[in-house]
């Protein structure tokens, strides 16, 4: 009877702890907003926390310069944001959305400087760990 009481409370204790641990907060998901805001804090202010969360492992830049398209992936890219880190950029940004449904998401982002727009048609798609930045074109007007 000791036995069959020690082994009653284990299970009580083993259900009591996997319950507890099943009310436990998940793992905030990344959400579209919050992609698209790291990215634009990266790129406008130099603020890197939470760049490298929201590029997804196999995240393309391009850009075209005159007739060249220039490709980069996320290594050169979180490399480049490092060297420019904390800098304010002196620009306007704006966003637009372009296309957006349940897995994939276009934002147009304009950063507009003095004598010239730089358009970054930013593409991010509705991963398996959320909301992943996956392609981004930039443009020179």
């Amino acid at each position: 009877m000791k036995t069959l009481k020690s082994i009653a409370l284990g299970f009580a204790l083993l259900a009591t702890v996997c319950v507890a641990k099943a009310a436990d907060k998940p793992v905030e998901r990344l959400t579209k907003n919050y992609a698209i805001n790291t990215y634009i804090d990266a790129m406008a202010h130099g603020k890197l926390a939470g760049v490298s969360d929201v590029l997804d492992a196999t995240v393309k830049f391009s850009m075209l310069r005159g007739d060249k398209v220039m490709s980069y992936g996320k290594a050169e890219m979180i490399g480049f944001l490092k060297n420019n880190q904390n800098v304010e950029q002196t620009c306007t940004v704006s966003t637009s959305v372009v296309e957006s449904n349940d897995d994939l998401s276009v934002v147009k982002v304009d950063m507009k400087y003095d004598g010239f727009v730089r358009s970054n048609y930013v593409t991010m798609a509705n991963t398996g760990e959320g909301w992943k930045i996956t392609n981004v074109y930039s443009v020179f007007k």
